[in-house]
């Protein structure tokens, strides 16, 4: 059976999702956990939605592992009272994280045929939160804010943010990797003041290169600061180098809010597309 995991993590204290030898990952973490439940011979492998980087937090993010169904059965018969074995899976995970985990697994059940977590997304959904001279140092939210001196004008940046909007080449604004595209359709970006009056952007895509959503934050923060114009921002997109006229934010400031689906009988036609999209020019969507 194929099992849907929905993901919350406190990025700040691990190396990124991905399993890496000898590093604390979220991957190693709950694959772990994981495999504690189920006692299965083999250690059960995550597919993830979205590969986050060091630091970078999710409350949205989304996995699927497919586990054998004797291994199902054998959770229901050892706790027939504790109901169908993939929500006892999310249950028992939780208990085997601990109640103050820095990562929690809030779901587990079975997934609408055709799904897969990465290849089936249309669209991700991330947040960005700065706090500046305006809003002011909150300690308490230092492991999900970036913090800049000066005071932003988040007019200016939002301005800047909706000439991105659409399909492009991000080459200016991604992380270069051989033989993979940069080209994306960025569908939602906006900026604005929360209650407590931190500067947040919304940025939603089909897909996101490497260290893109922290070079579009960086370039219109520095809008904001008057550092750049608001037209720079997509003459530097045109351009298609990458520019030293930003920085790239840091990591604690994002946080994976959201991965999108199409209906359940679209699902399987989706990951085939992107797969052979995948195939065509190298690009791994996350």
């Amino acid at each position: 059976m194929r099992i849907r995991l929905d993901i919350a993590y406190d990025g700040t204290h691990f190396a990124g999702w991905a399993r890496q030898t000898a590093l604390r990952t979220v991957q190693g973490v709950l694959e772990e956990a994981l495999h504690r439940v189920v006692r299965s011979a083999a250690a059960p492998r995550l597919v993830v939605a979205g590969r986050t980087d060091a630091g970078v937090h999710a409350r949205g993010q989304v996995a699927h592992v497919d586990i054998d169904d004797g291994v199902l059965a054998d959770l229901e018969a050892a706790r027939p009272r504790a109901g169908a074995a993939p929500g006892q899976i999310a249950h028992r995970m939780r208990g085997i994280l601990g109640s103050y985990a820095d990562v929690t697994v809030s779901s587990a059940e079975p997934a609408p045929a055709g799904f897969d977590a990465r290849f089936s997304a249309i669209w991700r959904r991330y947040e960005y939160r700065i706090a500046d001279r305006l809003s002011g140092y909150d300690p308490l939210e230092r492991h999900r804010t970036t913090t800049v001196r000066g005071a932003l004008d988040v007019e200016a940046m939002d301005a800047a943010a909706s000439t991105l909007i659409g399909l492009h080449d991000f080459a200016a604004y991604c992380r270069p990797r051989e033989g993979a595209t940069t080209i994306r359709t960025l569908q939602e970006f906006a900026w604005w003041r929360d209650a407590d009056g931190a500067l947040v952007a919304r940025v939603r895509a089909d897909a996101f290169c490497h260290s893109m959503v922290r070079a579009l934050v960086g370039a219109c923060a520095a809008v904001g600061e008057g550092r750049l114009d608001v037209a720079d921002v997509a003459r530097l997109r045109d351009e298609a180098t990458r520019s030293s006229a930003f920085p790239v934010l840091a990591a604690r400031g994002l946080t994976l809010a959201e991965v999108g689906y199409p209906a359940d009988d679209l699902l399987a036609a989706r990951a085939a597309q992107t797969r052979a999209r995948r195939d065509a020019d190298g690009s791994i969507p996350s």
